[in-house]
């Protein structure tokens, strides 16, 4: 295929064939938009002459563009075409009548500097999100301010700090478990706190005696969450909570594994003061990719009024925006990102109660099936009961055939399915952490048991096959540790080859 004027343009690639960069399929005079002609004249604004100087962009027709963009995608794994075992992550199937809602033209094209009395409907979508997360949570008043998870995790610490700073009184560490995700310990130390890890016993969960022992009156809180990163319930969580509230302290809820006890079981009733939830994993809003997030951070009655404001709240027939007497201010502009918020109060709705329980049960269905398929071929790291989600060690395969767990994460590629999480935690040795969701079906549970098992036995007669994988991608094993220190960052560098 080619266009006057311009060389041949890409046919759609299959395997690992090379795709042209934007700049490499510019031809000048090429637009994919037209606009009408000024209507103003033009006028000098003064620039220097380097300010005004034409910049290099690329000039390509929305046809190449679209066809470009297109190929790039189907080179992406995603939730909408196959099983996303990312064990922590919750990749689940997003509805499609969540975009449905979001799309709508009234919610989609509404300015977030609207007037109260002109934006009632989308106030009422925030208090209605709002109420189900709190009795889902177990807790008094939230905020959809936090655009990340991590971001809840921040505000959940500067709201404890604000509550210590209320009773005067100035603790400085936050007892964090050695199994925790990496964001726990950074937002404690972004917040001005210091982390202390507390070690995991040989159950998987928290040592109990530890904690006791780490316990004095510079604990501002606890971070934990429940099931925990070994995907296990800690069976301690009321004893645990009990020791922090005796020094004053609060405890804090990591809600990445909420999906596992949604409509089940409550953080509040285990105890915990403070609860962040992520709508992309429990509530099947879109994961990230650079796009906008969502993480809704809860409190009990005694922390609303450090909640950061304004909170749409009802009063009288209407709702208004108020501002909580001690807020500490705003988090993210504006209200949060409204459209994600919308997009997982449709989950919830679609679901109902009896639904969102459902969506418990069956991830840990599906989890407890797939570690009973694997058990034989992939020992799980701690032998009780998981919930929804599992961590196995491939130790055992490493040192009969050299084999490692990247390894293994690689070889599933091959097979359709994207790789687990793997050296996570960093408490277990050649982690694989994996999370079917509910969303799988049996079959795809099967199928992904059987593909492991395959794997298992070419390792063992084949393990440079293994070592190799994958073999059917575009591409294959990037040098993640160059990339990190040399990032090509600029187009002269993308034409000299890349970094030196």
């Amino acid at each position: 295929m080619s266009e006057p004027g311009g060389r041949a343009t890409s046919a759609p690639l299959v395997g690992g064939g090379a795709e042209p960069t934007l700049m490499e399929m510019s031809a000048p005079g090429r637009r994919a938009w037209s606009l009408p002609p000024l209507d103003v004249p033009d006028r000098d604004l003064g620039l220097p002459e380097a300010a005004s100087a034409p910049v290099a962009l690329p000039e390509v027709a929305e046809r190449d563009l679209v066809a470009h963009f297109t190929r790039l995608a189907h080179r992406n794994f995603a939730v909408d075409l196959g099983a996303y075992p990312l064990g922590s992550c919750t990749m689940k199937y997003n509805p499609k009548v969540c975009d449905w809602a979001a799309e709508h033209p009234a919610f989609r094209n509404l300015h977030p500097a609207t007037p109260a009395a002109l934006t009632q409907g989308a106030m009422g979508v925030l208090v209605e999100a709002e109420r189900i997360l709190c009795l889902l949570t177990g807790m008094a008043r939230a905020t959809f301010q936090p655009p990340a998870g991590a971001a809840g995790e921040l505000t959940g610490l500067l709201l404890m700090r604000a509550y210590h700073d209320s009773r005067g009184r100035r603790p400085g560490t936050i007892l964090i478990p050695d199994s925790a995700h990496g964001t726990n310990p950074a937002s404690a130390t972004l917040s001005g706190y210091r982390a202390r890890h507390v070690p995991s016993d040989r159950r998987g969960m928290v040592d109990l005696d530890a904690l006791r022992a780490a316990i004095d009156d510079d604990v501002a809180g606890l971070m934990l969450t429940n099931p925990n990163t070994l995907g296990l319930f800690e069976q301690d969580i009321v004893a645990m909570a009990k020791l922090v509230h005796d020094v004053d302290g609060l405890v804090y809820y990591d809600g990445a594994n909420l999906n596992a006890i949604l409509a089940v079981a409550r953080p509040g009733d285990m105890g915990f003061d403070i609860v962040h939830s992520n709508l992309h994993k429990t509530f099947a809003t879109p994961h990230g990719g650079g796009g906008p997030g969502s993480g809704p951070v809860a409190v009990v009655e005694r922390l609303v009024e450090f909640l950061p404001g304004p909170l749409p709240t009802p009063v009288g027939d209407r709702i208004e925006w108020v501002t909580p007497t001690r807020s500490i201010g705003r988090v993210h502009g504006n209200h949060g990102n409204f459209l994600v918020v919308l997009r997982a109060l449709t989950y919830m709705r679609a679901l109902g109660g009896q639904g969102l329980r459902r969506v418990a049960e069956r991830s840990v269905l599906n989890a407890r099936y797939l570690a009973s398929l694997l058990s034989e071929d992939y020992p799980l790291a701690y032998p009780a009961p998981c919930m929804h989600e599992f961590v196995v060690s491939v130790t055992g395969l490493k040192r009969r055939t050299g084999v490692r767990a990247m390894d293994v994460a690689k070889a599933l590629l091959d097979r359709g399915f994207h790789a687990p999480t793997v050296y996570f935690p960093l408490v277990v040795d050649e982690a694989l952490m994996i999370e079917p969701t509910e969303t799988e079906s049996p079959d795809t549970v099967e199928a992904l048991a059987a593909a492991l098992r395959e794997i298992g036995v070419l390792a063992a007669t084949d393990p440079d096959a293994v070592r190799s994988s994958p073999h059917s991608t575009p591409v294959s094993r990037p040098d993640d540790a160059l990339a990190a220190r040399h990032p090509v960052l600029t187009w002269d560098m993308i034409r000299q080859g890349g970094a030196p």
